[in-house]
């Protein structure tokens, strides 16, 4: 099931722990991850871009949007966790 499975620490910091169904072939996954995350806020997917890390575990995403809005749109999402 795909999804978004809380917070977790890595060596750049603390990021969000991403679970997708899609084999990492052909950009599957990276797809997937952007759509997964485009949902869990409630965005158009289109938003959402890998911007770095596209063949690692580790990636860094590009979220379209305001960013006053949207940071206080991820702090409320990311409460949940807490």
């Amino acid at each position: 099931r795909d999804g978004i499975d809380g917070m977790m620490q890595t060596a750049e910091g603390p990021a969000l722990k991403v679970r997708v169904r899609a084999v990492a072939e052909n950009g599957e996954a990276n797809r997937s991850v952007e759509s997964v995350v485009a949902q869990w806020l409630g965005l158009a997917r289109t938003r959402v871009t890998v911007a770095a890390g596209g063949k690692s575990r580790i990636k860094t995403l590009d979220i379209g949007g305001e960013p006053s809005e949207l940071e206080a749109l991820i702090a409320g999402r990311l409460a949940a966790f807490q």
